[in-house]
């Protein structure tokens, strides 16, 4: 209980620091928290040099709105949020994401794929997987299954009807499952061999 008054006093501090212009405490917050926000980056970029812009863009977001910070609740919480939308607003504004057809056109098989057990997978595996999904399916599906918002949530943060995001969201568990399905016969295969 002690060690974690400490440590939430520190990044408290540290705040602060920066929010007084401290360049010391700006380089603080920024390698406590970069590599973690890197990974929620990636998962919303195809590559790395993408994920590093931003990175990069979402770090200038949080410096610019630091004093809106209420300190209250999580303060890594609120800093991921301010890089899942930077990288958002990066997509929209390339127009990457673009409403599909209307999710009444899916047949039911595409709706439901199979889900089976894929708790044998490497984790590293499956995000690369997930990094390899068109941009507007990897954004919808990072945004439903890792951040935990809901289609009508999605529909107003991205722009699209929520028919639009529950096909996106369809359409990118099928393509992860095939993807799964490809790799389990690979390594099948490959033990066998």
């Amino acid at each position: 209980m002690w060690l974690k008054k400490v440590v939430l006093s520190d990044i408290n501090t540290i705040i602060n620091g920066c929010l007084e212009g401290s360049r010391k405490d700006q380089e603080l917050l920024y390698h406590r928290y970069a590599s973690r926000l890197y990974a929620v980056c990636l998962q919303y970029s195809g590559d790395d040099d993408e994920a590093k812009d931003v990175l990069q863009d979402g770090f200038i977001r949080i410096f610019e709105k630091l004093h809106t910070y209420k300190f209250e609740g999580s303060f890594e919480g609120w800093i991921r949020r301010i890089v899942v939308n930077t990288a958002l607003e990066r997509y929209r504004s390339k127009n990457i994401l673009r409403k599909v057809e209307d999710i009444d056109r899916l047949t039911e098989m595409e709706m439901e794929p199979d889900i089976e057990d894929y708790s044998g997978l490497d984790v590293e595996i499956l995000l690369n997987m997930i990094r390899e999904l068109p941009p507007k399916y990897r954004m919808v599906f990072n945004l439903f299954a890792i951040e935990g918002y809901s289609h009508k949530e999605i529909s107003k943060m991205i722009n699209i009807s929520e028919g639009a995001s529950k096909s996106n969201l369809s359409r990118a568990r099928l393509i992860l499952q095939k993807k799964v399905e490809k790799y389990s016969v690979i390594k099948i295969k490959v033990a066998n061999d």
